[in-house]
């Protein structure tokens, strides 16, 4: 007995001595992100069309963010996922210039956007790579390809950026494929192999996908499978769940290369989507015909600071720590995934300023309080919806708890829901809530003067109506 406590003790000393010995090894970190994927767009989120097994599964062993937010569309939400940053801090707040679209017809002049996330700012993939992980980006980037903007440049040991079509696509840099290889296909082929290679230390995966972005191409057997299935809901079209389904394919292959490695149960696998679904249009009355898909229960889409617009699927799976099957309502958004990978990689922190916050307790503990209470965005500028109509036209919003308030910069319009009760924003409460109206604005305010978000200023282009030299053809709908 006395042997026995005196080998105990040893051991005791021993662990103290060297903790490292028995903490447990850091997660392996995947991100895959769908484009233009739509909140309803995945049946373990609402719909009874589409077919997402190998999603839903991930969805049954992990937990479902359903009050996650991105941007409205999707350059600005990879600036913020890759800086932490929101865009008053970035510049990045939508794709191209702003001549995009007429903002000449309207009151105000937009705030001139960023288009490559600024050099001084330290990626993600830098932070963890400095503590030692391995980083590999495949897919779209958006985010500056050229020279030192390209990820290979910005903390990706591996980065392939691939973007535009589905079928005989181009990468940067050239990489061999087969000539009639769908892209989802490919970008999975790459990131199976990046596991595959570094599976003895840990890594950070960036699957960044184009699918489901138009222009919707998808394989023929896929769509020949739903060309028969009657549509529910607003999700009808084949081609589309076809591209849906190939973005399916690609989520169960990597679960399958982690199983037969044995890394899933230290990989920490995240699936979400870039913006708000291509879709919603046709109720919002800005255009005519069909949509591809709809995003209802929510308001609008794509390119709308609504719900449509902004909310997307966020599932976690963390073997051991998610608790398989489980929810969590409270608001997070795209800034807080940096501190999250940082917390999850005891990365260092960058120099610059992070404006989100680690999501690790709610991953513990859905019910777990944040130390925010808002999530905000704020949008200087204009996006059309063919000529004369708009998706979202400059416009704030705070999002803290159960309501949401929108302040639209032309005019100063409040719109004002509590996303409890009215989750599709059909009944605008700021004349009949008018403290809860003020509060949230002036807390709107206060947040716009503290990250100093650059605001629009009058359009001095002389009356409003067409811009100098005639009219300005509207820039498509869909980035």
């Amino acid at each position: 007995m006395k042997n026995l406590l005196r080998l105990l003790f040893t051991v005791c000393l021993l662990a103290a001595a060297h903790p490292r010995a028995t903490a447990a090894p850091r997660p392996n970190i995947i991100f895959v992100m769908a484009d233009d994927l739509g909140y309803t767009d995945v049946a373990c989120f609402g719909s009874k069309y589409y077919e997402t097994p190998n999603i839903d599964r991930l969805a049954t062993q992990g937990l479902k963010l359903t009050s996650h937010h991105h941007c409205q569309n999707c350059t600005p939400t990879r600036a913020a996922l890759m800086s932490g940053q929101y865009g008053a801090r970035t510049g990045v707040y939508t794709v191209g210039g702003i001549e995009r679209f007429n903002w000449q017809s309207r009151p105000l002049r937009p705030v001139d956007n960023v288009t490559n996330l600024p050099l001084d700012r330290s990626t993600i993939a830098q932070q963890l790579k400095a503590a030692g992980y391995a980083t590999g980006m495949f897919g779209k980037w958006h985010i500056g390809e050229q020279a030192k903007f390209h990820p290979g440049q910005r903390g990706f040991d591996e980065a392939i950026v691939s973007m535009g079509l589905h079928y005989n696509f181009a990468t940067n840099p050239k990489t061999p494929h087969p000539k009639e290889q769908y892209l989802a296909d490919f970008l999975t082929d790459r990131a199976v192999d990046f596991i595959q290679r570094h599976k003895e230390q840990p890594f950070f995966l960036y699957l960044p996908h184009f699918g489901v972005h138009s222009p919707h191409t998808a394989k023929p057997e896929l769509i020949a499978k739903f060309k028969p299935k009657p549509g529910v809901g607003g999700h009808s079209n084949p081609t589309y769940a076809a591209m849906i389904a190939s973005v399916d394919e690609s989520v169960g292959r990597v679960m399958q290369t982690l199983d037969d490695l044995k890394l899933a149960e230290n990989t920490v696998l995240i699936f979400t989507s870039d913006n708000g679904g291509v879709g919603g249009y046709v109720r919002e009355g800005i255009k005519q015909g069909g949509d591809i898909t709809d995003n209802a229960p929510l308001r609008s889409g794509k390119g709308s600071l609504y719900e449509g617009g902004t909310r997307v699927p966020l599932i976690v799976r963390w073997p051991g720590v998610t608790k398989p099957g489980t929810t969590c309502a409270v608001p997070t958004i795209h800034v807080d995934i940096y501190p999250t990978f940082l917390e999850l990689a005891a990365a260092p922190k960058p120099a610059h300023a992070l404006d989100g916050e680690s999501l690790v307790k709610l991953f513990r503990a859905p019910d777990a309080k944040l130390q925010r209470d808002a999530i905000f965005q704020h949008f200087p500028g204009y996006l059309g919806a063919g000529e004369g109509h708009w998706r979202t036209t400059p416009v704030s919003l705070v999002h803290a708890g159960d309501w949401k308030l929108m302040e639209f910069l032309e005019d100063g319009r409040l719109e004002l829901y509590n996303l409890r009760d009215d989750l599709g924003e059909a009944k605008n409460l700021a004349q009949t809530q008018p403290a809860k109206a003020a509060e949230l604005r002036d807390r709107l305010v206060a947040w716009r003067k503290e990250i100093k978000a650059p605001m629009p200023t009058a359009n001095k282009g002389g009356a409003v109506g067409e811009p100098k030299g005639g009219k300005k053809k509207q820039g498509k709908a869909a980035e």
